[in-house]
């Protein structure tokens, strides 16, 4: 009769599982716990300790690591030799092995990974060994051993071996899946065990969590994966989706530029994204009054739009964007008034994500290039040294301006230009090839609305996320009326720049860091 090895640490479905194999006539061999379980249900079955003749020891940590249970499913059935060891030391074949691991995964994420390296024993406790091996030795001898990691697979398992449908090509398919499940399970391992940041070699649980619709365009096929060490983490893929059809890959994208974008701020404020760039932000007193003047900076591009926001949503400033189309919004939470205006509309998303939101360093970013993959990380710095370059220094007004400009800018394409008054964007220019261009599409966007701002109050300064090659930038923005610049500085001409601001009695701050947005 042909032998199961049967021992999972989660037993869901597996009470079903062994009794339908029993019913096809099959000996099960497990270990003490799922051993206990299947008796406790009348399902006959043989512990490993009696097989082996030797009891789990080191408090469960050996039970299965002996050459009777390895012997016998990493046996190659077609080869005379390794049958002939077999009876020598009487060891009987294992036709089937059934594992799924300690929950690792689940135990790192409710316990903080601890920045003194003092790892915590119940974390190291659920690093299973020799499940891993179990799994391991069976895929590897697919050909004769099924082997099923998954409970979810159990009634295809079933189905399949009454109907005698268990091709080759299911049991490497199977194989292949235990090789992804153990890859996985020890990425976590690794990932969680490991401080530094940029190792020698390196490996990212990715599970997936959903297909997506499509890609970035219709014709290209996409899939959502969440790093596993990252759950229930202040991300926007941890965020719970209240309301609306499913997110898009595009979505995923914009959602979390806007929500790195909006945290920058303390006070009330709301980022308004398109195609991964922001088209309007502000910071205020109040949720409502932050949106409209987000909103003002470029109502056009905020058509079907992505809108973040680090507050509460309330019922006024949902009545507010419930009078244009926007595809999704991300807030920490929304009270009951403002859900069941937003819910009227038909082709909205609604996500809340209420794990407060910290910037962390340790985190490093990825983007692939063909065969190889970039890390680098996260750009969480806002400020290195800022010095005032010019004779004149700002006054307060600009002061205040000029940081939240330079907030803004670190989140826009470059090469980014930020116009900003008060505390609100009033034009963006993002992505263009030279720094001028994006100044004049930024000024375009400023000259397309009247944003009723008192110029005496509010004097329009701006941000560039990278120095100034030339004094452009400086002589045309003047022009408009800019009274103030933020830029890294750095380049072999900023005596230019420095000298254009001076002749016209405008401020210019250099911060000596840039932020590249790529």
């Amino acid at each position: 009769m042909p032998t199961a090895l049967i021992s999972v640490s989660c037993k869901d479905g597996v009470i079903e599982f062994a009794r339908e194999l029993k019913r096809m006539n099959w000996i099960i061999i497990s270990s003490c716990g799922t051993a206990k379980i299947l008796r406790e249900n009348n399902i006959e079955c043989k512990e490993i300790s009696d097989i082996v003749n030797f009891p789990e020891i080191l408090d469960g940590r050996v039970k299965t690591l002996n050459p009777k249970i390895h012997g016998g499913i990493l046996a190659v059935r077609s080869n005379p030799e390794h049958i002939n060891q077999l009876k020598k030391y009487g060891i009987d074949t294992i036709d089937m092995v059934v594992v799924n691991l300690y929950p690792f995964e689940a135990t790192i994420n409710k316990i903080e990974k601890p920045q003194n390296k003092n790892i915590n024993q119940e974390v190291i406790e659920n690093i299973d060994i020799g499940g891993v091996t179990l799994l391991r030795a069976a895929a590897k001898n697919y050909k004769d051993v099924l082997v099923v990691c998954d409970q979810n697979d159990y009634g295809l398992v079933i189905e399949s071996l009454k109907n005698n449908l268990f091709s080759n090509e299911l049991r490497l398919t199977f194989a292949a899946k235990t090789f992804r499940y153990t890859a996985y399970y020890d990425s976590l391992i690794s990932t969680y065990l490991t401080y530094d940041k940029f190792p020698e070699q390196f490996a990212v649980p990715l599970k997936k969590l959903i297909n997506l619709r499509y890609g970035e365009n219709p014709h290209q096929r996409a899939v959502l994966y969440l790093n596993g060490t990252q759950k229930n983490k202040p991300v926007v893929m941890s965020a719970k989706q209240l309301y609306g059809k499913e997110l898009s890959y595009n979505n995923y994208l914009d959602l979390e530029s806007s929500w790195r974008l909006v945290h920058e701020f303390e006070k009330p404020a709301c980022a308004i994204i398109k195609h991964n760039n922001p088209c309007g932000c502000a910071e205020s007193k109040d949720l409502k009054d932050s949106y409209l003047k987000a909103l003002s900076c470029d109502p056009v591009s905020a058509f079907g739009s992505i809108i973040a926001f680090n507050k509460s949503v309330d019922f006024a400033t949902a009545q507010e964007i419930s009078k244009i189309f926007v595809e999704c919004i991300i807030a920490c939470d929304y009270s009951k008034e403002a859900l069941s205006v937003l819910m009227q509309k038909k082709n909205i998303r609604l996500l809340k994500q209420d794990i407060p939101y910290k910037k962390r360093n340790d985190i490093v970013e990825y983007r692939s290039i063909s065969s190889g993959m970039l890390v680098q990380d996260m750009d969480t710095s806002l400020l290195s040294e800022i010095k005032v370059m010019t004779k004149r220094s700002p006054i307060k007004e600009e002061n205040d301006s000029l940081e939240f400009a330079w907030k803004v800018a670190k989140h826009v394409k470059s090469n980014a230009i930020v116009l900003v008054r008060g505390l609100q964007t009033v034009g963006i220019g993002a992505g263009q090839m030279s720094r001028i261009d994006s100044l004049k599409i930024a000024v375009e966007k400023m000259k397309e609305v009247k944003h009723n701002l008192d110029e005496s109050k509010n004097p329009l300064v701006l941000a560039s996320d990278a120095f100034f090659p030339f004094a452009d930038v400086v002589e045309e923005s003047f022009k408009v009326n800019v009274t103030a610049i933020v830029q890294p500085g750095g380049s072999i001409r900023d005596i230019d720049s420095i000298k254009a601001a001076d002749d016209r009695n405008m401020v210019m701050i250099q911060t000596s860091m840039r932020h590249f947005k790529h």
